[in-house]
């Protein structure tokens, strides 16, 4: 079965902004914040300061995955032109996000022009309080400004959005907004990363989080969960399957893409086994496996429409 990646980052060269100041690479494929504190953000053999769109392909080549989806976020720093650059050297197998501060200036001048000029067909924005935008700005409404008034261009533009909100008891954990934007842009295909990153505790408020989440337009990636999900969980990361499970029953199959977010996953798993807990898990038939892995990703990005 040829596989879709639903959530993996390139990086030209580390230079993220967060809660803790700015992230640098200090060599290795190890960053440095500003607080002095150090993190392994790319196996040493992968890449120094960086994770190139080459690595990248290898790797997907290495493990039968066909394509994959190029999210950013400002842990990493924004990547826009090189993962422009990625996308037009692989067209059709790389496939491109874009991403902007919403608290610029010219945020929408911007976004207008990766998605006018370069058709760059999804928009990412991390607006976590641990890795993303609530982590360096003040807390602010999902459904209301800044951040809100880009999304009629991304709903005109035909783009997907996606949105890492963080975990549960996070000011970035706003259900209600988006849910509200849900509705508001029927047509507009959401995703929401890492299946809400519940903790073992959180399985009450995850429940009520997916069932006011059940949009015909909203889907969930799973991308790090089994180190979202916290706690003492091994391979084949049973406190993730658990969750998986709870969201199949909820949202059905049809609603849960699969994704590594490499490379800082390649620092605790291999990238085969972070496919192949959910192949043996039995949690899925192979109908159901078929759908998380690729075409549910087809559908939510749209890529039987795209042409390159």
């Amino acid at each position: 079965m040829l596989k879709i990646d639903a959530h993996v980052h390139v990086i030209e060269t580390i230079a993220g902004f967060g809660g803790r100041g700015e992230l640098r690479g200090c060599g290795g494929g190890k960053a440095r914040w500003a607080d002095g504190e150090e993190i392994s953000l790319i196996p040493p053999d992968l890449g120094d300061r960086g994770f190139s769109y080459e690595a990248l392909v290898s790797l997907l080549d290495k493990n039968g995955v066909e394509k994959a989806i190029l999210l950013q976020g400002s842990m990493y720093g924004f990547q826009n032109d090189y993962t422009w650059e990625a996308a037009r050297r692989y067209p059709g197998r790389l496939i491109p996000s874009a991403t902007v501060d919403p608290f610029c200036a010219n945020a929408e001048a911007l976004l207008e022009r990766y998605l006018g000029e370069r058709k760059i067909p999804v928009v990412k924005f991390e607006v976590s309080s641990g890795g993303g935008l609530m982590g360096y700005h003040r807390v602010f409404p999902l459904d209301g400004p800044p951040i809100a008034a880009l999304y009629p261009a991304i709903n005109k533009a035909g783009a997907a959005l996606v949105l890492d909100i963080g975990s549960p008891g996070m000011g970035s954990f706003q259900i209600e907004a988006v849910a509200a934007a849900a509705k508001r842009y029927p047509q507009m295909r959401i995703i929401v990363c890492h299946l809400l990153a519940p903790r073992p505790a959180d399985e009450e408020v995850f429940t009520a989080a997916l069932k006011a989440l059940a949009f015909p337009n909203l889907w969930f990636d799973l991308a790090a969960l089994p180190w979202n999900a916290a706690g003492p969980d091994a391979y084949p990361y049973p406190t993730s399957l658990c969750f998986i499970g709870l969201a199949k029953k909820i949202l059905g199959a049809g609603k849960l893409l699969w994704g590594s977010d490499v490379p800082i996953t390649l620092t605790r798993e291999t990238y085969a086994r972070q496919m192949s807990y959910l192949e043996e898990s039995g949690v899925f038939s192979d109908a159901e496996l078929e759908k998380v892995f690729r075409t549910n990703a087809e559908t939510a990005y749209a890529l039987d429409k795209r042409t390159g």
